[in-house]
């Protein structure tokens, strides 16, 4: 049987202006612009021990993991540095709506962009002899 083997893309219907939106996450989460208007993630530039995975899951319809945004769906986003980031994106005066939490697979934070989606950020775990599963 022919099966799906990874995310080949992510593509959001903008509520206002395009460019505007792109060039919020440009400026703010460092995603950098092709001439297309798109960002081209590399899993090579990851360095994570997972070798760069992408997790794909469904939310219960009752589910409050989106909230506040009222979206139907939620991009996680892995970063390389999420304190700094976060320290980044105070300074750029975007507030967290939660976070930053330790959970087992790493670090997580989540923000909310100019259209009201919830964005999760996650810097894996970085796994070595003395905490490897």
């Amino acid at each position: 049987m022919a099966k799906v083997t990874g995310i080949g893309g992510v593509f959001l219907k903008c509520k206002g202006d395009s460019n505007a939106l792109a060039s919020w996450y440009e400026k703010h989460l460092g995603m950098s612009l092709e001439s297309f208007g798109g960002c081209v993630l590399k899993w090579p530039d990851d360095k994570a021990n997972d070798d760069g995975m992408t997790v794909w899951a469904l939310a219960d319809k009752n589910s409050q993991w989106f909230s506040p945004s009222e979206s139907s769906f939620m991009i996680n986003y892995r970063v390389d540095d999420l304190l700094a980031l976060i320290e980044q994106l105070k300074a750029e005066n975007i507030d967290l709506v939660a976070g930053p939490e330790s959970h087992e697979n790493g670090k997580f934070a989540w923000i909310m962009d100019p259209d009201g989606n919830k964005v999760e950020l996650w810097e894996p775990k970085l796994w070595d002899e003395r905490n490897k599963p």
